[in-house]
């Protein structure tokens, strides 16, 4: 059945942002969805959450995930069951410990922003699965699979790879300029979405995506990227 034009509206979401940020900056910018997807990891995810439900804003659990080839790959959740059985997944292929004078604390907070722990594991660093390990991983997990900022020079899956595998099953490709979006495309005719990858607070929202679709859920989002019924992804 088709979605009357009555049932859509029209939401703006921000898929790649890195903690420790604040959902106060998201509700700011305008933004109903935002998705966390720090490197490699999905503990700052609970926080955020909790944080987001007080301000009104959807949260997506995620992370950025490194593959064996560096290259980056968005894998977003609709629950945390989910989402931290992807994360055992990428800790038990992820080796090495940080370096906190090169790289910084990484630090586990609450929704108050008290911290709780130190993660020490090298998250900066690459997993031992390849990307076509990491997309099949997510997709058992019941997940959501795109490649992260496909037309930037350093750890996309073009500048690695040199193209797509044609039988490599991403949800959707991550562009930062929307306007070299047809340079990208294939025959598979996929699906764009365009995100911050905010580092920094003032950043959140500085690019997005809109979701037109029935409600701010994840099933929404995955209908969404599939083009049921009507709903569509606009950058």
């Amino acid at each position: 059945m088709k979605l009357e034009s009555g049932d859509i509206k029209e939401f703006k979401a921000d898929m790649h942002i890195h903690t420790c940020l604040s959902p106060c900056a998201a509700k700011k910018k305008g933004l109903d969805i935002i998705g966390i997807c720090d490197h490699n990891s999905a503990e700052n995810f609970p926080a955020v959450e909790k944080s987001g439900n007080k301000e009104g804003i959807k949260v997506i659990g995620g992370m950025e995930i490194t593959t064996r080839e560096e290259v980056h790959v968005l894998a977003l959740f609709e629950n945390e069951k989910d989402l931290f059985s992807m994360q055992e997944a990428v800790y038990s292929n992820l080796h090495g410990i940080n370096d906190e004078e090169r790289y910084g604390l990484q630090v586990v907070v609450n929704e108050n922003d008290v911290v709780l722990s130190f993660n020490n594991r090298l998250l900066i660093g690459a997993t031992e699965m390849s990307v076509e390990e990491v997309v099949d991983l997510i997709h058992q997990f019941n997940g959501i699979a795109i490649a992260a900022h496909v037309d930037r020079e350093g750890f996309s899956i073009i500048a690695n790879l040199g193209f797509i595998p044609e039988n490599l099953e991403l949800d959707a490709l991550e562009i930062v300029e929307p306007s070299k979006r047809d340079k990208f495309n294939t025959d598979k005719n996929f699906v764009f979405i365009t995100s911050s990858d905010a580092h920094f607070i003032n950043d959140i929202g500085k690019r997005y995506t809109c979701f037109l679709m029935k409600e701010s859920t994840f099933e929404e989002i995955r209908k969404c990227l599939s083009g049921e019924n009507g709903r569509k992804v606009m950058i």
